[in-house]
């Protein structure tokens, strides 16, 4: 009877005080300034250099270009660029090698899919990739 009494003591305690999960879904997670997320990619600065997909240690990156056009402007314009977010391992090192600043950061991180082909994320997808932004990463 005494274990009951100590049982409902702790229990009425703590419904009192202050909770510490989150509503997730509902909510969103207070992220740091600094955090890793999902890469945002501006094909409109991209200039076709291959250093991101380079410097990537796991080989997700899959970036080809073609020859501009017009006969009058130099360089390349974008192709494809594919990134396998089933082994990228969100390093950062393809925004920090970035010239022109084609890749940025975010603080999406939810890549939840049912099926391992749909982490196969294209151009499209990564340009319309606008959620979470960094601070220090919008334009």
């Amino acid at each position: 009877m005494l274990g009951l009494v100590k049982g409902l003591k702790y229990t009425l305690q703590s419904l009192t005080k202050k909770k510490v999960t989150y509503d997730y879904p509902n909510e969103p997670l207070e992220l740091p300034d600094r955090f890793r997320g999902i890469q945002k990619f501006y094909p409109e600065k991209c200039i076709v250099c291959n250093q991101c997909a380079a410097i990537c240690p796991t080989d997700c990156i899959l970036l080809t270009g073609k020859k501009h056009p017009d006969p009058t402007k130099k360089g390349k314009i974008i192709d494809t660029y594919d990134i396998n977010f089933e082994i990228c391992i969100l390093c950062d090192l393809c925004t920090e090698v970035c010239p022109t600043e084609a890749i940025v950061m975010t603080n999406n991180f939810e890549l939840a899919e049912y099926s391992r082909d749909e982490l196969f994320k294209n151009l499209e997808w990564l340009d319309e990739n606008d959620q979470n932004i960094r601070r220090e990463n919008k334009v």
